[in-house]
């Protein structure tokens, strides 16, 4: 995977967030725990603080809150996600919720190590039939998602381990990137 390819990346999720829009993720396994790694690292500070506007602290009374950015783990939607299993089959657990809460201009981003994972596979499919961006990270091959995404991120490993291996400090690199651009006056 080129730099070139996370820069796009950035992109795209900052370009969401700026006009309003926000960031799903969803993955299976130990990519499901990346998801949750990933939102949490946008939701609150990551490297830097992010101290709410002046007016909105006061109003808050000085509650020890930070400004956050709009990201979902679909991989936490627990009651969704059951009853989704139970009726529609595993393979819909993402999509439907793509369905119910992407709107054009959103960004899904849809990890599988294969790039093979049909439900990931359908959420993608979903999100691009909504108007949604979507982006894949995936191991080498990148799987059917290389040919379903707008934005393939493609590590060199094809071993699960290997990939999830890689897959942290790339997107530890997007969520460090995306936080500098999106609040660059304030200081870790």
């Amino acid at each position: 995977m080129a730099n070139q390819q996370l820069e796009k990346a950035i992109a795209m999720i900052t370009d969401a967030f700026r006009t309003g829009g926000k960031l799903m993720v969803c993955g299976n396994g130990g990519s499901a725990s990346d998801s949750a790694h990933i939102v949490g690292e946008l939701v609150k500070g990551f490297l830097k603080k992010r101290p709410l506007p002046a007016e909105w602290a006061e109003e808050l009374g000085g509650a020890p809150l930070q400004m956050g950015l709009p990201a979902m783990d679909l991989t936490a939607q627990g009651a969704a996600i059951s009853a989704i299993v139970n009726d529609l089959g595993g393979e819909c657990m993402y999509a439907q919720q793509v369905l119910a809460y992407g709107v054009p201009g959103d960004v899904l981003l849809g990890i599988s190590t294969s790039g093979n994972a049909e439900n990931v596979c359908r959420a993608v499919q979903c999100a691009k039939a909504l108007g949604l961006y979507t982006i894949a990270l995936t191991g080498q091959s990148g799987g059917r998602l290389s040919g379903m995404a707008d934005l393939l991120l493609n590590v060199d490993a094809q071993e699960t381990y290997r990939v999830q291996e890689k897959h942290l400090p790339l997107y530890h690199q997007l969520c460090i990137q995306i936080e500098a651009s999106m609040f660059p006056e304030n200081k870790g």
